[in-house]
Protein backbone atom coordinates (compact mmCIF):
# COMPACT_ATOMS: atom_id res chain seq x y z
CA UNK A 1 0.00 0.00 0.00
CA UNK A 2 1.39 3.40 -0.93
CA UNK A 3 2.40 5.81 1.80
CA UNK A 4 3.73 8.52 -0.51
CA UNK A 5 0.64 10.68 -0.40
CA UNK A 6 0.51 14.42 -0.97
CA UNK A 7 -2.46 15.86 0.92
CA UNK A 8 -2.35 14.00 4.25
CA UNK A 9 0.16 12.18 6.42
CA UNK A 10 0.58 8.45 6.03
CA UNK A 11 2.87 5.92 7.69
CA UNK A 12 2.64 2.15 7.32
CA UNK A 13 4.41 -0.18 9.72
CA UNK A 14 3.76 -3.69 11.05
CA UNK A 15 0.50 -4.00 9.14
CA UNK A 16 -0.96 -0.77 10.53
CA UNK A 17 -1.47 2.41 8.53
CA UNK A 18 -1.44 5.68 10.46
CA UNK A 19 -2.97 8.62 8.64
CA UNK A 20 -3.72 12.22 9.64
CA UNK A 21 -4.77 15.41 7.94
CA UNK A 22 -1.84 17.77 7.81
CA UNK A 23 -2.88 21.37 8.26
CA UNK A 24 -2.66 21.74 12.05
CA UNK A 25 -2.48 25.54 11.89
CA UNK A 26 -6.06 25.49 10.50
CA UNK A 27 -7.25 22.58 12.66
CA UNK A 28 -6.80 20.17 9.75
CA UNK A 29 -9.57 21.11 7.32
CA UNK A 30 -10.34 19.03 4.26
CA UNK A 31 -9.83 20.41 0.76
CA UNK A 32 -10.99 19.23 -2.66
CA UNK A 33 -7.59 17.59 -3.07
CA UNK A 34 -7.50 15.82 0.30
CA UNK A 35 -11.06 14.53 -0.15
CA UNK A 36 -10.12 13.00 -3.51
CA UNK A 37 -6.81 11.57 -2.33
CA UNK A 38 -8.34 10.03 0.79
CA UNK A 39 -11.12 8.51 -1.32
CA UNK A 40 -8.61 6.96 -3.72
CA UNK A 41 -6.33 5.79 -0.89
CA UNK A 42 -9.15 3.98 0.90
CA UNK A 43 -10.29 2.44 -2.38
CA UNK A 44 -6.79 1.10 -3.00
CA UNK A 45 -6.64 -0.19 0.57
CA UNK A 46 -9.15 -2.89 -0.30
CA UNK A 47 -6.45 -4.59 -2.38
CA UNK A 48 -3.52 -4.03 0.01
CA UNK A 49 -2.20 -7.18 1.69
CA UNK A 50 0.33 -5.28 3.81
CA UNK A 51 -2.24 -3.29 5.82
CA UNK A 52 -4.57 -4.96 8.32
CA UNK A 53 -5.85 -1.95 10.28
CA UNK A 54 -5.97 1.83 9.94
CA UNK A 55 -5.65 4.49 12.63
CA UNK A 56 -6.77 8.04 11.85
CA UNK A 57 -4.87 10.35 14.20
CA UNK A 58 -5.30 13.98 15.20
CA UNK A 59 -2.61 16.49 14.36
CA UNK A 60 -1.68 19.43 16.55
CA UNK A 61 -4.39 18.69 19.11
CA UNK A 62 -7.30 18.52 16.64
CA UNK A 63 -8.84 15.81 14.49
CA UNK A 64 -10.39 17.91 11.70
CA UNK A 65 -12.43 21.08 11.39
CA UNK A 66 -14.22 19.72 8.29
CA UNK A 67 -14.44 21.33 4.87
CA UNK A 68 -12.19 24.36 4.55
CA UNK A 69 -14.18 27.61 4.64
CA UNK A 70 -12.03 29.37 2.05
CA UNK A 71 -10.90 26.44 -0.11
CA UNK A 72 -14.24 24.60 -0.27
CA UNK A 73 -17.26 26.48 1.09
CA UNK A 74 -16.50 29.70 -0.74
CA UNK A 75 -16.05 28.02 -4.15
CA UNK A 76 -19.20 25.91 -3.59
CA UNK A 77 -21.33 29.05 -3.43
CA UNK A 78 -20.26 29.84 -7.01
CA UNK A 79 -20.85 26.39 -8.54
CA UNK A 80 -23.78 25.25 -10.66
CA UNK A 81 -25.90 22.22 -9.81
CA UNK A 82 -23.89 19.78 -11.90
CA UNK A 83 -20.66 20.83 -10.20
CA UNK A 84 -22.24 20.74 -6.75
CA UNK A 85 -23.58 17.23 -7.28
CA UNK A 86 -20.17 16.06 -8.48
CA UNK A 87 -18.69 17.40 -5.24
CA UNK A 88 -21.30 15.90 -2.90
CA UNK A 89 -20.98 12.55 -4.65
CA UNK A 90 -17.20 12.70 -4.25
CA UNK A 91 -17.49 13.32 -0.50
CA UNK A 92 -19.96 10.46 -0.22
CA UNK A 93 -17.53 8.27 -2.14
CA UNK A 94 -14.98 8.81 0.64
CA UNK A 95 -17.41 7.28 3.14
CA UNK A 96 -18.19 4.42 0.75
CA UNK A 97 -14.46 3.80 0.34
CA UNK A 98 -13.93 3.74 4.11
CA UNK A 99 -16.79 1.29 4.55
CA UNK A 100 -15.60 -0.86 1.66
CA UNK A 101 -11.86 -0.86 2.31
CA UNK A 102 -11.94 -4.27 3.99
CA UNK A 103 -9.81 -3.13 6.94
CA UNK A 104 -10.97 -2.04 10.41
CA UNK A 105 -10.56 1.72 10.85
CA UNK A 106 -9.96 3.35 14.25
CA UNK A 107 -10.52 7.08 14.73
CA UNK A 108 -8.43 8.65 17.51
CA UNK A 109 -10.27 11.91 18.19
CA UNK A 110 -8.81 14.90 19.99
CA UNK A 111 -9.99 18.51 19.99
CA UNK A 112 -12.14 19.68 17.10
CA UNK A 113 -13.89 16.99 15.06
CA UNK A 114 -16.46 18.82 12.97
CA UNK A 115 -18.36 18.57 9.70
CA UNK A 116 -16.66 16.14 7.33
CA UNK A 117 -14.17 15.38 10.10
CA UNK A 118 -17.06 14.16 12.26
CA UNK A 119 -18.26 12.09 9.30
CA UNK A 120 -14.84 10.42 8.98
CA UNK A 121 -14.94 9.54 12.67
CA UNK A 122 -18.52 8.26 12.26
CA UNK A 123 -17.53 6.12 9.26
CA UNK A 124 -14.72 4.48 11.25
CA UNK A 125 -15.32 1.14 12.93
CA UNK A 126 -14.07 2.16 16.37
CA UNK A 127 -13.58 5.55 17.99
CA UNK A 128 -11.39 6.62 20.91
CA UNK A 129 -11.53 10.16 22.30
CA UNK A 130 -9.74 12.45 24.69
CA UNK A 131 -11.71 14.48 27.25
CA UNK A 132 -11.10 17.52 25.02
CA UNK A 133 -12.78 15.99 21.97
CA UNK A 134 -15.78 17.84 20.56
CA UNK A 135 -17.75 16.29 17.71
CA UNK A 136 -20.11 18.50 15.72
CA UNK A 137 -22.21 17.61 12.69
CA UNK A 138 -22.55 21.33 12.03
CA UNK A 139 -24.05 21.32 8.53
CA UNK A 140 -27.22 22.95 9.85
CA UNK A 141 -25.17 25.87 11.14
CA UNK A 142 -23.95 26.70 7.64
CA UNK A 143 -27.44 26.54 6.12
CA UNK A 144 -27.27 22.93 4.93
CA UNK A 145 -29.21 19.78 5.76
CA UNK A 146 -27.86 17.33 8.31
CA UNK A 147 -28.11 14.56 5.70
CA UNK A 148 -24.50 14.80 4.58
CA UNK A 149 -22.23 11.92 3.56
CA UNK A 150 -24.55 9.31 5.09
CA UNK A 151 -25.06 10.99 8.47
CA UNK A 152 -28.82 10.42 8.57
CA UNK A 153 -28.33 6.71 7.87
CA UNK A 154 -25.28 5.98 10.02
CA UNK A 155 -25.45 8.24 13.06
CA UNK A 156 -28.85 6.97 14.29
CA UNK A 157 -27.52 3.42 14.12
CA UNK A 158 -24.65 4.40 16.40
CA UNK A 159 -26.30 6.66 18.99
CA UNK A 160 -30.05 6.31 18.36
CA UNK A 161 -32.58 8.26 16.32
CA UNK A 162 -33.47 10.94 18.87
CA UNK A 163 -29.90 11.74 19.82
CA UNK A 164 -28.83 11.85 16.18
CA UNK A 165 -31.75 14.14 15.34
CA UNK A 166 -30.71 16.53 18.11
CA UNK A 167 -27.13 16.77 16.86
CA UNK A 168 -28.16 17.11 13.20
CA UNK A 169 -30.91 19.69 13.78
CA UNK A 170 -28.90 21.86 16.17
CA UNK A 171 -25.37 21.35 14.89
CA UNK A 172 -24.17 21.46 18.48
CA UNK A 173 -21.03 19.81 19.79
CA UNK A 174 -21.15 16.39 21.40
CA UNK A 175 -18.60 16.28 24.20
CA UNK A 176 -16.42 13.26 24.86
CA UNK A 177 -18.24 12.02 27.97
CA UNK A 178 -21.57 12.43 26.22
CA UNK A 179 -20.31 10.59 23.14
CA UNK A 180 -19.00 7.79 25.33
CA UNK A 181 -22.28 7.45 27.21
CA UNK A 182 -24.19 7.40 23.91
CA UNK A 183 -21.96 4.75 22.33
CA UNK A 184 -20.28 6.98 19.76
CA UNK A 185 -16.92 6.58 21.49
CA UNK A 186 -15.68 3.18 22.59
CA UNK A 187 -13.45 4.75 25.23
CA UNK A 188 -12.07 8.05 26.49
CA UNK A 189 -8.39 8.37 27.42
CA UNK A 190 -6.07 11.24 28.25
CA UNK A 191 -4.47 13.03 25.31
CA UNK A 192 -1.04 11.66 26.23
CA UNK A 193 -2.41 8.13 25.91
CA UNK A 194 -4.54 8.56 22.79
CA UNK A 195 -2.11 7.42 20.12
CA UNK A 196 -0.80 4.50 22.14
CA UNK A 197 -4.35 3.36 22.98
CA UNK A 198 -5.38 3.52 19.32
CA UNK A 199 -2.23 1.77 18.14
CA UNK A 200 -2.60 -0.94 20.78
CA UNK A 201 -6.15 -1.59 19.60
CA UNK A 202 -5.00 -1.65 15.97
CA UNK A 203 -2.16 -4.04 16.82
CA UNK A 204 -4.58 -6.42 18.52
CA UNK A 205 -6.81 -6.36 15.44
CA UNK A 206 -3.86 -6.77 13.06
CA UNK A 207 -2.66 -9.80 15.03
CA UNK A 208 -6.05 -11.46 14.63
CA UNK A 209 -7.49 -13.41 11.69
CA UNK A 210 -7.33 -10.58 9.18
CA UNK A 211 -9.30 -12.28 6.41
CA UNK A 212 -12.07 -13.00 8.90
CA UNK A 213 -11.88 -9.41 10.15
CA UNK A 214 -12.36 -8.22 6.59
CA UNK A 215 -15.40 -10.46 6.29
CA UNK A 216 -16.80 -9.01 9.52
CA UNK A 217 -16.38 -5.47 8.19
CA UNK A 218 -18.09 -6.43 4.94
CA UNK A 219 -21.05 -7.94 6.76
CA UNK A 220 -21.36 -4.97 9.13
CA UNK A 221 -21.78 -2.71 6.10
CA UNK A 222 -23.87 -4.93 3.85
CA UNK A 223 -26.38 -6.13 6.42
CA UNK A 224 -27.80 -2.63 6.90
CA UNK A 225 -29.90 -3.11 3.79
CA UNK A 226 -30.84 -6.75 4.41
CA UNK A 227 -33.81 -8.31 6.10
CA UNK A 228 -33.04 -10.48 9.13
CA UNK A 229 -33.52 -13.63 7.06
CA UNK A 230 -31.18 -12.32 4.36
CA UNK A 231 -28.59 -11.34 6.97
CA UNK A 232 -28.63 -14.77 8.61
CA UNK A 233 -28.14 -16.45 5.23
CA UNK A 234 -25.35 -14.01 4.26
CA UNK A 235 -23.59 -14.72 7.53
CA UNK A 236 -23.93 -18.47 6.99
CA UNK A 237 -22.17 -18.11 3.65
CA UNK A 238 -19.50 -15.77 5.05
CA UNK A 239 -18.75 -18.08 7.96
CA UNK A 240 -18.54 -21.13 5.70
CA UNK A 241 -15.97 -19.27 3.60
CA UNK A 242 -13.94 -18.46 6.72
CA UNK A 243 -14.15 -22.10 7.86
CA UNK A 244 -12.23 -23.09 4.74
CA UNK A 245 -9.41 -20.72 5.71
CA UNK A 246 -6.17 -21.83 7.29
CA UNK A 247 -6.62 -19.49 10.26
CA UNK A 248 -9.63 -21.55 11.38
CA UNK A 249 -7.48 -24.69 11.33
CA UNK A 250 -4.63 -22.90 13.10
CA UNK A 251 -6.97 -21.78 15.88
CA UNK A 252 -8.23 -25.33 16.40
CA UNK A 253 -4.75 -26.84 16.44
CA UNK A 254 -3.52 -24.19 18.87
CA UNK A 255 -6.52 -24.77 21.15
CA UNK A 256 -5.93 -28.51 21.10
CA UNK A 257 -2.27 -27.94 21.98
CA UNK A 258 -3.19 -25.38 24.66
CA UNK A 259 -1.24 -22.71 22.79
CA UNK A 260 -2.08 -19.23 21.55
CA UNK A 261 -2.93 -19.23 17.84
CA UNK A 262 -0.74 -17.29 15.44
CA UNK A 263 -2.92 -16.08 12.59
CA UNK A 264 -1.60 -15.45 9.08
CA UNK A 265 -4.67 -14.03 7.37
CA UNK A 266 -5.33 -16.84 4.91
Amino acid sequence: MRSNVEHFRCRIEDGIAQIALDRPERKNPLTFESYAELRDWFRDLHYADDVHAVVILPNGGNFSSGGDVHDIIGPLTRMNMKELLAFTRMTGDLVKAMLGCGKPVIAAVDGICAGAGAIMAMASDLRIATPEAKVAFLFNRVGLAGCDMGACAMLPRIIGQGRAAELLYLGRSMKADEGHAWGFFNSVVEATELESAAMDLAARIAAGPTFANSMTKTMLAQEWSMSLEQAIEAEAQAQAICMQGNDFRRAYEAFAAKEKPVFEGD
